[in-house]
């Protein structure tokens, strides 16, 4: 499950220091051994994200998910317009702040009310809305599957981040299991205990001292979907996937109980 053609390359458009194009960014992929790979994006990217699919589709690369608007506005008529122009079938991964309202109930309303246009409008084109969480009310998984029993859809689920689960460590075994049933992706980042506060949100693979137990947890835990791994720094887009990629291949083997190797000296991180 944790083979390099098996994970998504993700957060690596805008987060990148040699601002690669599509062209440059699918050659990217390619020389590193994805094949699969979540768009992310700003309002610059947008106008060449039609060429960025058609590469994608011509280098064999699963277009896996799509960072999307929490509502249909013009942004996301274009990215929808261009998936169903190369009928692209994928997850479109949303996050809001909080919704607001006075209680439990009325916050569960409120994000259904935003949410269940975006997932009608995916589902005509066979997509599926993945509920992001990126820190506040939507980002604790309780409400993400409060949200998702409430709509009763079947086209939405969850994507988990570990760069924004630093408060939910002590609980991610528990958390892992009532998220599984919803779960469509879970992108992983090495994990520093407190590090969110520390200057230590987002490290490569390997460079945290929670990362095996982590690992344990979903290795255990019969999850078999996509697995992501994060750019999301300032750095080469390529050098942090390959800190990604070199510490991963550190950490597997010992899952199976085998003495580690040399631990990576990583490009991106001291």
């Amino acid at each position: 499950m944790f083979a390099t053609e098996k994970l998504v390359a993700w957060c690596v458009v805008p987060f990148d220091a040699k601002k690669r194009g599509p062209a440059e960014r699918v050659e990217m992929l390619q020389k590193l051994g994805f094949k699969r790979y979540a768009y992310d994006w700003r309002a610059e990217h947008l106008p060449t994200f039609d060429e960025e699919v058609a590469l994608l589709k011509k280098a064999g690369i699963e277009l896996t998910a799509v960072w999307f608007p929490a509502n249909l506005g013009a942004d996301a008529q274009k990215l929808l317009e261009v998936l169903k122009k190369h009928d692209v079938k994928t997850q479109l991964w949303v996050t809001m702040g909080d919704p607001g309202g006075t209680d439990q109930t009325a916050k569960v309303e409120r994000a259904v009310k935003v949410l269940r246009p975006l997932a009608e409008a995916a589902a005509k084109q066979g997509c599926t809305i993945g509920l992001y969480n990126h820190g506040g009310w939507f980002g604790e998984p309780e409400n993400q599957i409060a949200i998702i029993e409430r709509l009763k859809l079947k086209n939405v689920g969850i994507v988990y981040n570990q760069h924004h689960g630093h408060d939910h460590f002590d609980r991610f075994p528990k958390l892992l299991e009532a998220m599984k049933p919803h779960l469509l992706a879970l992108n992983l980042n090495g994990s520093v205990k407190g590090g969110d506060k520390a200057g230590k949100k987002i490290v490569p693979l390997g460079g945290g001292e929670l990362d095996l137990q982590l690992l344990a947890v979903i290795a255990k835990s019969g999850y078999t979907g996509p697995i992501g791994v994060l750019g999301h720094t300032s750095d080469d887009a390529a050098e942090r996937l390959v800190d990604n990629l070199d510490g991963l291949r550190w950490l597997v083997p010992q899952l199976g109980g085998k003495e580690p190797g040399e631990k990576p000296k990583y490009r991106t991180w001291k």
